[in-house]
């Protein structure tokens, strides 16, 4: 199972194309995956044979997991190894075993579709852990993933996980599984609260809805959240929109939302303060080169969806208007594709969009904030002015910033939040299309 993204840890199998036995082409679709964010097909890496599917269509299978075997084709020749290397894996039991021998090009017959090579005694997770074919035997039978296992610390050689690692791990309870509460040092365990949750129609969730569930609740599990408020006077900022926008359309051929323009604001901000534009990794901080900004989006079912505009600060009005316009037909659609939801650095959230005056939105992880934009409401604000305060009606708009407070304290948060709000009050009147 390959992965398709950044925080995916497992996808599920929507359909096979190619049959047990039946032959494909390199590059042919074998099996349709979907995931908490789009649904992608995987290619053939060469052109071969179907020898056996390790899972049947609606299996939710971890990332790295075996899905099928492979036999290579004779006429394909040696290839050049793929971007993403594969799993040799040697089946001397199975009706392929005769054809195993590694040919010229160094690949085996019979090939197994994964996102890690190994060797056939050991898998390598990363530089430090390796798991035994026993360990991952049982791992496979109790349904963890290798991410799962490289959490769990090893008391063999050089941090090496024995049987009874493993063992005692699964009798704690799996402390370390994705979005499973952790109990804390202190001791305490979560207590098996009998709550009355009521009669009525009961409504399965569907794929999607579980695994927002779960990235949501990791999320809160995982970054301390704290929330900051400003409020912004958008007038003139929505006055030069409405003044504009037909014209823009007719020029440029993309509607004139407001979205690119806070997307522009907000790139200017992180350029000004670049350690919001950062994740945690271990006791390390990794301030991203690129400035990505993710849309939180509501798909046509009501879940949510993220697609990224790729390097927002590097991208003029216009540009950012046909970027937000196409990824939000995509969505609407349902044709984003992984590329078009991954590798956000920094994420938006347009809760004024549903007529919210303000939210308080979950970091999307592995990023450092959100920010929430509310809606824009006339007002009636006492304004200062040289010959003296007179009451005006003005557009008005709270923003909220939630941040993980691990790596973000209030002095970022809120300089940074403030210079978005400043970048957009600033609006040029002037400004030409």
């Amino acid at each position: 199972m390959p992965r398709m993204g950044e925080s995916i840890t497992e996808g599920t199998i929507i359909e096979w194309y190619v049959k047990e036995g039946d032959s494909f082409e390199e590059g042919d679709a074998l099996l349709e995956v979907a995931t908490d964010k789009v649904d992608n097909e995987v290619p053939a890496p060469f052109s071969g044979k179907m020898i056996s599917q390790m899972f049947n269509a609606g299996d939710v299978v971890p990332i790295g997991e075996i899905v099928a075997i492979l036999e290579l084709s004779e006429i394909s020749g040696p290839k050049k190894s793929p971007s993403k290397p594969l799993k040799q894996k040697h089946k001397s039991n199975s009706s392929s075993a005769k054809n195993s021998p590694l040919g010229a090009g160094g690949i085996s017959n019979s090939t197994s579709i994964s996102s890690s090579s190994s060797s056939p005694s050991s898998f390598r997770v990363n530089e430090n852990i390796f798991i035994s074919p026993l360990v991952d035997s049982i791992a496979r039978k109790n349904h963890i993933s290798y991410e799962e296992l490289a959490r769990i610390p090893g008391t063999g050689k050089d941090g090496r996980l024995r049987k009874s690692d493993l063992s005692e791990y699964l009798a704690n309870g799996r402390p370390f599984k994705f979005a499973q509460a952790v109990p804390e040092p202190s001791g305490f365990q979560i207590p098996d609260l009998k709550f009355d949750k009521g009669k009525g129609k009961i409504i399965e969730m569907d794929r999607m809805r579980q695994m927002i569930s779960d990235h949501m609740v990791f999320s809160k599990h995982t970054s301390p959240h704290v929330t900051a408020y400003v409020e912004a006077d958008l007038t003139d900022m929505a006055t030069w929109r409405n003044k504009n926008k037909d014209d823009f359309q007719e020029k440029y051929g993309e509607r004139l939302t407001f979205t690119p323009l806070f997307v522009e604001a907000v790139s200017k901000a992180i350029v000004d303060f670049p350690m919001i534009n950062s994740s945690l990794d271990g006791k390390n901080i990794i301030v991203k080169d690129e400035i990505n900004i993710g849309m939180a989006t509501a798909l046509p079912s009501g879940n949510l969806i993220v697609p990224v505009v790729k390097n927002a600060d590097k991208k003029n009005l216009q540009e950012l208007a046909a970027a937000t316009n196409e990824l939000a037909g995509k969505a609407r659609d349902n044709k984003l594709k992984a590329d078009d939801t991954s590798g956000s650095t920094f994420t938006i959230s347009n809760v004024g969009t549903f007529g919210s005056l303000m939210g308080t939105p979950i970091i999307n992880q592995p990023e450092a904030a959100i920010l929430a934009t509310g809606i824009i409401k006339k007002r009636a604000e006492v304004m200062e002015r040289e010959d003296g305060d007179t009451i005006e009606i003005r557009q008005m708009m709270y923003l909220s910033l939630s941040f993980d407070h691990r790596i973000v304290d209030g002095y970022l948060a809120g300089s940074f939040l403030r210079r978005i709000a400043d970048y957009m009050e600033d609006c040029d009147m002037d400004r030409k299309i």
